[in-house]
């Protein structure tokens, strides 16, 4: 699970062809499919980095049947 379109890239690099399709974003667990983690270091908004990574954990959760 990767937060953004740029770990994916790197992640690719490294491990060749995702023919399981076993690699993800985290907003993919969401509504937001194909979104990118707000990056904190960039728009200083750390909050939104933060909101982010909670909503992409809790669809991740609910995806793996776990109701919050």
């Amino acid at each position: 699970i990767c937060m953004d379109t740029m770990n994916l890239r790197n992640l690719a690099r490294i491990i060749g062809q995702d023919s399981d399709n076993k690699v993800s974003l985290l907003l993919d667990y969401t509504d937001r499919k194909g979104a990118s983690i707000a990056d904190p270091w960039n728009s200083g908004n750390f909050v939104k980095t933060y909101e982010d990574i909670v909503e992409g954990c809790q669809g991740f959760l609910k995806y793996l049947g776990y109701e919050i």
